[in-house]
């Protein structure tokens, strides 16, 4: 892959998770962390912290970089990050719903591979 179009969707990535990371839960401690791996391409947006009397730890957005597409492995969030991906610039057959079986992604709009 092209290294500035890598570069820029690094970018990109980084700037919609750090801002969804960035919206308080309004009902709890919970925090929401970003975590940044540019030397394989993994990008996670963590959940911790005390929601009542249990503690919270999870995944809530995991994201790839493999090959020519960025691949939602995991998307916890209400409207769906691909969305914010495609407002951010991203194509949408750049982008693969990894946690949609390989059957329907086709069925989606966006990349299959």
């Amino acid at each position: 892959m092209d290294t500035s179009r890598l570069e820029q969707w690094r970018e990109v990535v980084e700037q919609v998770l750090s801002d969804y990371a960035a919206i308080p839960y309004s009902y709890s401690e919970v925090k929401k962390e970003t975590v940044f791996d540019r030397t394989q391409d993994r990008y996670l947006v963590l959940i911790l912290g005390w929601g009542g009397y249990r503690y919270e730890h999870g995944c809530m957005v995991h994201i790839d970089i493999i090959g020519d597409k960025i691949w939602i492995q995991r998307d916890g969030t209400e409207a769906g990050i691909a969305l914010d991906l495609e407002n951010a610039g991203i194509a949408k057959e750049q982008i693969v719903l990894g946690f949609k079986p390989p059957e329907v992604r086709p069925l989606t709009g966006y990349g299959v591979i």
